[in-house]
């Protein structure tokens, strides 16, 4: 089935290929080992110089500067300029990273990352503080509060947004295509969000899963949302907005869909950090049409799970181009109370390409906002006519007496399935239900044209 859906991209992409003409083959070039004596000379050299800039800061720098806080910058200084997710953790940085993987805290509920060196929002939380404020994918953090982020740390803007609950936060944004800065005064809050949704969505027999960010209930919750739907012929999965989160969900889920092969790999300098994550062979969804939804807040994990899907030709993705964060960081610990968090690997999805900076490019690009409508709203079927008078006349008569109860058995009602308000508010959700809609045709189609056996 998917074979059949995606043979003409297949065929485009062969055409591509052959046009450019014979391809001559490079022989790999061996890397030249440098003699040892001359490497341990080379390191002798480099440590003396550092040596001796520490020697002449302690001596004539203007302000009294002890040895440990010298030694402390350089320490920040250089994994600063590693990359920008590596970085050196104090005492008070370490206990609040540990409080942020161990606990609850209180926050905006925003995912932040670098962008050509500036700190950008990947996504903000569903139903978070900065959710509901107006905080979007994409915006540039220039202030929190009153301090510049122009040359501040991932880790220094996060522990400046953290605090206690139920105090504020102002943070000023740049923002595409607006005039001027944006301020936001925020309340902070405990930052608790379901990581998955599943809903059916309203006259189809298509499933709606939201992740928001995998914690590590994510592949048992969407395995428990199908089962519960043994009937759905096909499934929107929403990764739009979702920052990422444990390497196992993303490779769990994805062996919900994908049977063999590689779903994602890891390559760094050290030899144990050369890792291949492979389908395990069961997919209970092998053949179950999906339409995966991202844009610029989807990264890490959501990209993994998005890019091995498109790799193996097992979904159709929609929606705008990712944020392209693919590296792997780990934490190690430099006495019991500092630590340093560095990059040690990079992601690579099944096809070889990586994620890092690069991002993953949707089958069907499109951009948010609202399906276009037919100008005459009174354009309706007859079955639906009266049902729509009737709704008319409810928002009339401001004295009906169970018109708080209709509004509130239609928001359960809205808060358990996707209602076509809902899929007409969202074009790119819209697209993606057309897709599955037109992937069961497409199915329709070429079973018909299969010979039946006399």
């Amino acid at each position: 089935m998917t074979k059949r859906l995606f043979k003409g991209l297949l065929a485009i992409s062969l055409a591509v290929s052959l046009h450019g003409g014979e391809v001559k083959e490079k022989k790999p070039v061996k890397p030249v080992k440098e003699d040892p004596q001359e490497l341990a000379a080379k390191r002798v050299e480099a440590f003396s110089r550092f040596s001796n800039v520490v020697t002449e800061i302690e001596k004539k720098y203007v302000d009294k500067i002890t040895i440990s806080e010298i030694m402390t910058k350089a320490i920040e200084g250089l994994l600063s300029n590693l990359d920008a997710h590596s970085a050196y953790l104090n005492e008070k940085k370490f206990k609040e990273f540990q409080a942020q993987t161990e606990g609850e805290f209180g926050g905006l509920g925003i995912t932040v990352g670098m962008r050509d060196g500036v700190l950008t929002v990947i996504a903000p939380l569903e139903g978070t503080p900065a959710y509901k404020a107006g905080v979007k994918a994409g915006d540039n953090i220039l202030k929190i509060n009153n301090e510049s982020t122009l040359s501040m740390s991932i880790d220094d803007a996060i522990n400046l947004m953290r605090g206690k609950p139920k105090t504020s936060i102002q943070i000023t944004i740049v923002r595409k295509n607006e005039p001027k800065p944006l301020v936001f005064n925020i309340i902070r809050d405990i930052i608790k969000v379901p990581s998955v949704y599943v809903k059916k969505i309203k006259d189809t027999p298509y499933l709606y899963v939201r992740v928001n960010s995998f914690d590590k209930n994510v592949t048992k919750s969407v395995l428990d949302g199908l089962k519960a739907n043994p009937k759905v012929k096909g499934i929107v999965l929403d990764l739009r907005g979702n920052p990422g989160g444990l390497l196992n969900q993303a490779v769990g889920l994805s062996n919900l869909f994908i049977k063999e092969g590689i779903l994602v790999s890891q390559k760094g300098k050290n030899k144990e950090e050369n890792l291949e994550y492979k389908a395990n062979g069961r997919a209970p969804y092998t053949n179950l049409p999906i339409a995966v939804l991202v844009n610029g807040g989807s990264a890490s994990a959501s990209e993994i799970v998005a890019g091995a899907l498109q790799d193996h030709k097992r979904a159709v993705i929609i929606g705008e181009k990712t944020f392209g964060k693919g590296s792997v960081q780990v934490l190690l610990p430099v006495n019991k109370d500092e630590a340093i968090k560095i990059t040690t690997a990079r992601y690579y999805l099944p096809s070889g390409r990586t994620i890092q900076a690069k991002g993953i490019t949707p089958d069907i690009v499109i951009y948010p906002g609202k399906a276009p409508e037919n100008e005459n709203k009174f354009s309706l079927k007859e079955a639906d006519l009266k049902h729509h008078l009737e709704q008319e006349l409810k928002k009339i008569d401001d004295k009906t007496p169970n018109s708080k109860e209709a509004d509130k058995d239609k928001k359960n009602e809205e808060e358990k399935e996707v209602t076509p308000k809902m899929i007409n508010d969202d074009i790119q959700l819209k697209t993606a239900i057309d897709s599955l809609k037109t992937w069961s045709i497409v199915d329709e189609k070429m079973d018909e044209k299969v010979p039946k056996k006399k």
